[in-house]
């Protein structure tokens, strides 16, 4: 396929990958560089290349997930990191095809499923969070942070674990909320529960913790039973637009990426009415560098059905208006791509335990799924924000000294 064979040219000019048509024919991009290893591309039927093309991350991901493309010199992180990287965002390069028609029909299409009304809402996290517990453990730390981990630099040259990783995150959250013992703070999209907990263990605050997962409620709610400290740390299924405050600070790792930009506005007047007048809030989420976009096909189909990632400026945009100020904004580039990487190894070391639980389709599936993860956040259009909010400009010191004065006190625990 000719077309195919320009394209894949255009996308490879560092590092060598051969595409292995159905028919035998092959085609070689780029040259070798030791930087990257040499890579085959082998398609099984000729359909192959004609569904890339017509979306190239939906018909790559589900000829890979398929069996219908197998990779020989290396896995689907190695591919997938070798063509991004030869089309990093800082070069102004793209891999997918962005022209008015097909943007415009894409869009139109996201205004449908981002809307997230409350009755898609519990579904659309049931279809990823319900997942088996068992699956989320083999892969994760033990806390099970399913966010990203935070890291002393860009290679993790010191060799700290992901465990220690994920813990120096929560303290560098925790630290920004400026906590008080006593004081009331709601979780918002409290995952298994690892957050709230820390929290109170800490910082001696009472947490309150929502979710729309069932598996992770059940979790949450044993691992504070079995804590002995149920009096002081709740969870509940319930969707904030639900929830009564008030609360003295507000938290929220990893579920604004579920609101629905429909929704910022009321989400935003929910979280300052739930907050005291002193009250603080940080939010924690995936974001969008390059301003507002489209969720991929394979993402919205296969891992986060009515997610989507937003822009800087349509967190901000949302929250003009309703009485919350901006106090703080921090910028989190590589640590994510670190973060996924230690998931995607050991998501490999756990291979048969996970297609005992599910197959081979899905192991494929969630091994795409987490090498394009992880290469967005090293090549592509996404960063994690940090964003602090407050109801009062004087709640706060007006300098950051404390944020690093409490993380390098809590790291000491």
């Amino acid at each position: 396929m000719k077309l195919f064979d320009r394209v894949i040219k255009r996308l490879v000019t560092r590092g060598q990958l051969t595409i292995i048509y159905h028919g035998g024919r092959r085609v070689t991009a780029g040259a070798p560089d030791p930087a990257f290893p040499s890579l085959a591309l082998k398609f099984h039927d000729a359909r192959v290349p004609f569904d890339i093309i017509r979306d190239p991350r939906l018909g790559m991901a589900e000829a890979f997930i398929d069996g219908r493309v197998t990779i020989e010199g290396g896995g689907i992180m190695e591919l997938i990191s070798l063509i991004r990287s030869n089309n990093a965002w800082e070069s102004g390069k793209s891999i997918s095809d962005k022209g008015p028609l097909k943007r415009g029909f894409k869009s139109l299409r996201q205004s449908l499923w981002r809307a997230n009304h409350r009755s898609r809402s519990k579904a659309n996290v049931a279809h990823h969070y319900d997942l088996s517990g068992a699956l989320y453990a083999l892969f994760l730390d033990r806390d099970r942070q399913y966010s990203c981990a935070y890291w002393p630099d860009a290679d993790n040259e010191t060799g700290i674990s992901l465990e220690q990783a994920q813990e120096d995150k929560k303290a560098h959250i925790a630290a920004k909320l400026l906590l008080k013992p006593g004081m009331k703070v709601l979780d918002i999209g409290c995952g298994w529960g690892g957050m709230a907990l820390y929290l109170h263990r800490t910082c001696g605050v009472d947490v309150t913790g929502i979710t729309l997962s069932e598996e992770q409620l059940k979790v949450a709610r044993q691992r504070a039973q079995d804590t002995g400290v149920a009096d002081h740390v709740r969870f509940e299924l319930i969707d904030y637009r639900d929830i009564s405050g008030p609360f003295d600070r507000i938290v929220s790792v990893g579920m604004f990426e579920h609101v629905g930009t429909a929704h910022y506005r009321a989400f935003f007047n929910k979280c300052r009415d739930l907050l005291t007048p002193e009250g603080v809030m940080l939010i924690h989420t995936i974001g969008r560098i390059d301003g507002p976009g489209i969720t991929d096909a394979f993402t919205q189909k296969y891992i986060f059905p009515g997610g989507y990632i937003p822009a800087l400026s349509e967190m901000i945009r949302g929250s003009e208006g309703t009485r919350l100020m901006v106090t703080d904004v921090e910028v989190l580039r590589l640590h994510y791509g670190l973060t996924i990487r230690q998931w995607y190894a050991r998501t490999l070391a756990h291979k048969d335990e996970i297609i005992a639980l599910y197959d081979e389709r899905f192991y494929r599936l969630w091994t795409f799924y987490l090498a394009g993860a992880a290469t967005v956040f090293e090549h592509g259009g996404m960063v994690n924000y940090q964003v602090q909010y407050a109801r009062n400009r004087r709640t706060l010191p007006i300098t950051r000294d404390y944020m690093n004065e409490a993380e390098t006190a809590l790291r000491a625990r």
